[in-house]
């Protein structure tokens, strides 16, 4: 059945703010399911324990990467292509942009390797636009480290020179895909960011439309 949807993904290094952005934006557009991955659904939410849990420093990366596309299909499956068939614009806080630059870049495992694994997942189904929320890995880990309410996780735990591959394997993927990845500055205040994404999806929305 044919996607009648708008699909919109969100992407960023660790302490981006991209999670606070795109809660902004759900309330904001009418019509918009908001989601997550790896969760969204209660397999993928299980799934996601088993990948973020601070105890499991013994994961392979090849391992994580087959877990994050397994919970990837189910939340697709499940949750994200019945609203798009349904109409709803769904906003999505990471897609398989993040297993490209977290697995395939930071971790080593090759981004054409890590594509090959989410391409069988998510079979031809791809954002229409993503928006990518750039910030230097240092400040990103002073406001995590300022959000006390915010959830650890094991990816959290790296060292500094991980967020920096992680966030030059985010810089290689806008030079690929420049039609659908859109860079914001990240490092501005939530309301200069939050209102230029705005601005950006209410544009690509309303160029649909025409």
């Amino acid at each position: 059945m044919k996607e009648n949807g708008t699909f919109i993904t969100f992407e960023g290094p660790d302490g981006a703010g991209k999670t606070t952005i795109i809660n902004l934006i759900a309330k904001e557009l009418e019509h918009a399911l908001l989601t997550r991955e790896p969760g969204g659904i209660e397999i993928a939410e299980q799934i996601r324990k088993v990948i973020l849990d601070k105890e499991n420093t013994a994961m392979d990366p090849r391992t994580e990467a087959l877990l994050y596309a397994a919970a990837r299909r189910q939340h697709l499956i499940e949750k994200v292509k019945p609203a798009l068939q349904d109409g709803k614009v769904v906003l999505c806080d990471r897609f398989v942009d993040s297993s490209l630059a977290y697995q395939g870049y930071a971790r080593g495992l090759g981004m054409d390797e890590v594509y090959a694994i989410n391409q069988f997942a998510i079979e031809d189904l791809s954002p229409e636009l993503t928006i990518y929320f750039d910030i230097e890995p240092e400040l990103g880990m002073k406001r995590i480290n300022r959000n006390k309410g915010r959830e650890v996780n094991r990816l959290d735990l790296e060292n500094l020179d991980f967020h920096h591959k992680v966030r030059e394997g985010y810089l290689l993927l806008l030079k690929r895909f420049p039609a659908r990845m859109v860079r914001i500055d990240a490092s501005g205040t939530i309301d200069e960011v939050y209102q230029k994404t705005l601005n950006i999806i209410k544009a690509r929305l309303a160029e649909k439309s025409l």
